[in-house]
């Protein structure tokens, strides 16, 4: 199978001819955050507070990378399992997020806001911290930095790999 090359911004119209098992290289800003900064997020913006980076069109990876070594942007960045964030990601694809990176099957409700916001969720492989964050050219702290390995981070990153794992019409490759 052929991989598909996806520049950000990423917007619901590149992710609408993405299908379930595509192989894709993401290129350009991506966020990161797991269940303790999405914790944060959605009751800032339940407060009327902004959120610490622009929710539209924005992909966010479910990592909590170990510390960068010497010469490296980032250290070690795997895949958190997903379904610690489904509590939140509804309301996040509400608000014009595009895409979620991570690993495992997410529930009903997240697969409904994907297909209602035409979104996407990628997953990258478990067990692969150390070959994505060579993917990871730019790391820096932007939101929660007590928060430590779990800290609301931007990254730049160039050609990383992931898999389409429900597109926005709602196929699901945990499903098949």
């Amino acid at each position: 199978m052929e991989e598909i090359r996806l520049t950000a911004p990423f917007t619901r119209e590149q992710f609408a001819s993405l299908r379930a098992g595509d192989n894709v290289l993401l290129s350009g800003v991506i966020y990161t955050a797991r269940d303790a900064a999405h914790k944060r997020i959605v009751e800032a913006i339940a407060a009327g507070e902004e959120p610490p980076f622009p929710l539209q069109d924005a992909v966010i990876y479910y990592v909590g990378p170990t510390p960068a070594r010497e010469g490296h942007a980032i250290g070690s960045a795997g895949p958190t399992t997903s379904y610690r964030m489904d509590a939140y990601a509804p309301t996040l694809l509400d608000l014009g997020e595009t895409g979620m990176i991570g690993k495992g099957p997410r529930n009903e409700a997240v697969k409904a806001a994907i297909v209602r916001n035409g979104a996407v969720y990628f997953a990258a492989i478990g067990g692969a911290g150390a070959l994505i964050s060579k993917s990871i050219k730019e790391a820096e702290v932007i939101a929660y930095d007590d928060l430590g390995a779990e800290a609301v981070r931007r990254l730049v990153v160039e050609d990383m790999p992931v898999i389409v794992a429900i597109d926005s019409q709602g196929n699901d490759l945990y499903e098949r």
